[in-house]
């Protein structure tokens, strides 16, 4: 997988060189944000993400984005009558693309990207009863936003499938934990500028 992804960047490395661009071709976003679950009983945090980028040209750029976020997650279906959820960490690890519509200083964008979402474990309390469930996959985001001068914002929803949790005794009780998040994210990019 390591070696598609480098493949990939490769191409778009080679494909790019060739054009003249108004802006640096290397630029690293870091910035904060918040995080907002989906599901019952769901509670938001923050994320804070790194992302290095290659601009093919002024109008399209790739990347790696690094993302880790605090929540509460919540749940989409559960048969168990009384329990809690305690807060959780979701890292991911995406390759990302964008299209910026304008050259100007403020340049909106819309992009995507995919990749591999880790999830830590979340916990269920039910009297004495616990369960737990963490698990790694894949999922995907759509983005809208805009970077003005160095300051970027963005909006992603991340769309990961979803975790059930068994309980610990017998009973067959059980809780579907959602894992899909809003986004809302402010940074700086180092680096990237017009060039002069």
């Amino acid at each position: 997988m390591k070696k598609l992804l480098l493949s990939v960047l490769g191409l778009f490395l080679f494909i790019g060189a060739s054009y003249a661009q108004e802006y640096k071709p290397f630029k690293i976003g870091l910035g904060l944000g918040y995080a907002i679950p989906g599901g019952e009983g769901a509670g938001g945090g923050i994320l804070i993400y790194g992302e290095p980028m290659y601009r093919i040209n002024d109008a399209i750029a790739v990347g790696l984005r690094v993302e880790g976020a605090i929540v509460v997650r919540g749940y989409s279906e559960t048969n168990v009558d009384d329990y809690s959820l305690d807060a959780a960490a979701i890292g991911s690890y995406t390759l990302s693309g964008q299209y910026y519509f304008s050259n100007a200083t403020f340049r909106p964008l819309v992009g995507a990207g995919f990749g591999i979402y880790s999830l830590a474990a979340v916990s269920v309390e039910n009297g004495d009863d616990t369960g737990a469930g963490e698990s790694t996959t894949f999922g995907f985001y759509p983005r809208v936003g805009f970077d003005a001068g160095h300051f970027n914002f963005m909006i992603e929803y991340n769309i990961v499938p979803n975790t059930k949790i068994e309980s610990t005794t017998l009973g067959g009780e059980s809780v579907t934990v959602k894992n899909s998040y809003l986004s809302i994210k402010a940074g700086a990019s180092i680096l990237g500028g017009r060039r002069k």
